[in-house]
């Protein structure tokens, strides 16, 4: 039981740490992820005879609270997930367990409704991300939500309590 609980908890610290490191990583190479931003909601590497470009966003400052609110968001799933964490590795010898999980199961859905919501919808769809060649994110948005997912149903897995069988060998 403790090994699965373990187990629980290393894959829910590895999403913890991946936000973590997504939100380092925007703050301190600003300008990289900045420019993907600026160009998705620009719809400027969109297809040129795309009718969708009345979507656009042009405007450099709400493309600047766009891209915080980003980083704002991976920062909070980050600290919801480590406290996830936490609030795990203190229940993980006691009949808790299951009650300890809600701060986890937050934490991976905003970071699932991040690249679901976000970058697959709204990106995606309403942005059409997927016409540009140079800045689509669709690919590795998909590769972050199956990581996230897996965990997820790991996680939720509900627990069986092994008992000896009546004839006391199970």
């Amino acid at each position: 039981m403790t090994t699965l609980r373990l187990s629980k908890v290393a894959l829910v610290a590895t999403i913890a740490l991946f936000f973590t490191l997504v939100a380092f990583g925007n703050l301190t190479d600003y300008h990289s992820n900045e420019a993907f931003v600026r160009h998705i909601l620009a719809m400027d590497t969109i297809f040129p005879d795309s009718t969708l470009r009345w979507r656009a966003i042009p405007d450099a400052n709400m493309q600047t609270i766009a891209y915080w609110a980003i980083i704002g968001w991976q920062t909070l799933t980050a600290v919801v997930l480590w406290a996830g964490v936490v609030r795990l590795l203190g229940a993980i010898r006691g009949p808790g367990f299951a009650g300890a999980q809600p701060t986890a199961v937050l934490g991976l859905a905003m970071g699932f409704l991040l690249y679901a919501g976000g970058f697959v919808v709204v990106g995606g769809e309403w942005f059409a991300m997927w016409q540009s060649e140079e800045w689509n994110g669709q690919q590795t948005s998909f590769g972050f939500l199956t990581m996230i997912g897996i965990v997820l149903v790991v996680l939720l897995v509900p627990e069986q309590e092994t008992r000896p069988s009546a004839d006391g060998k199970g």
